[in-house]
């Protein structure tokens, strides 16, 4: 009998270490790094897993062709690209006009675009002044511990004259709540924390790409970043129209997605390589 009730016990006490061992084993922090699904809204756009987003994927919901844009007198025109591209066919971007392209390096801290060498390179090799950008997921980690993944995988910055400072796509959340769970003033701690080490790493103010309506519920349009930071501004339409943030201009206007993602830079081809220059 004794021997059965110590036997008993000793079973108890490992289900019970058993049941606690795991426990330990998890982050404490709540912002893990477990694979997000996408929204049913996501997946539409073809967003299909985690890391598959891409800039302005909820900007894209009823274009089918580039509208008319009448571009003012000193312009650049460019596009940005993602896994989604593929490998691109940059010669014949070169030959349609475009003169600088973005591409995704990373998203969270858990995502690399297997295509990037590809389309980063290329880019470059075909003569476009070409910058990285990084897919933010402010609810999986802190905006510090993104940017230096970021600047780490992709997302760094040399005065060569050809590398544009890295962008910070901070958008709808294609992963659930459109603000990712977090209030106003804590999403512009966020990108606070992003953009200074970003700017630590690489001694260069990150552009920020956002539009207005996620920018005036997320931030509560805050104006906490328009005298250091460029804002590329999405909007698909015949303007810019009203931008977000109390920015007096606009650096880069995203205007179409059609037949890839299209960009204007705010200025000649001699800014475009200042604001690579730093």
């Amino acid at each position: 009998m004794k021997s059965a009730l110590f036997t008993g016990a000793a079973v108890t006490l490992g289900l019970f270490l058993a049941s606690i061992g795991p426990a330990q084993a998890r982050p404490t922090d709540p912002q893990s790094t477990a694979a997000q699904q996408p929204t049913a809204q996501a997946r539409q756009h073809g967003i299909a897993k985690d890391g598959d987003a891409y800039m302005g994927w909820l900007q894209n919901t009823t274009t089918s062709a580039a509208p008319a844009v009448v571009a003012p007198a000193a312009t650049v025109e460019g596009i940005d690209v993602s896994s989604h591209q593929g490998n691109v066919n940059w010669a014949a971007q070169w030959t349609a006009g475009k003169r600088f392209a973005y591409v995704k390096a990373t998203e969270g801290t858990s995502y690399k675009n297997p295509y990037f060498a590809q389309q980063y390179n290329g880019s470059y090799n075909v003569g476009m002044i070409r910058g990285a950008y990084h897919f933010a997921t402010p609810n999986t980690s802190s905006g510090a511990t993104q940017a230096n993944y970021f600047a780490g995988n992709g997302g760094g910055w040399s005065r060569d004259g050809k590398t544009l400072p890295g962008a910070l796509d901070i958008e709808y959340n294609p992963y659930g709540a459109t603000c990712y769970g977090l209030s106003q003033a804590a999403m512009v701690s966020w990108i606070r924390d992003f953009l200074n080490t970003y700017k630590a790493r690489t001694t260069r103010d990150a552009v920020i790409y956002t539009n207005l309506d996620w920018w005036t519920r997320c931030t509560g349009n805050s104006t906490a970043f328009n005298a250091t930071n460029p804002l590329w501004v999405a909007r698909y339409a015949s303007a810019p129209g009203t931008l977000p943030g109390g920015w007096p201009f606009h650096t880069i206007w995203q205007y179409s997605s059609t037949p890839i993602d299209q960009n204007r830079f705010n200025g000649d081809q001699t800014r475009l390589v200042a604001l690579a220059n730093g």
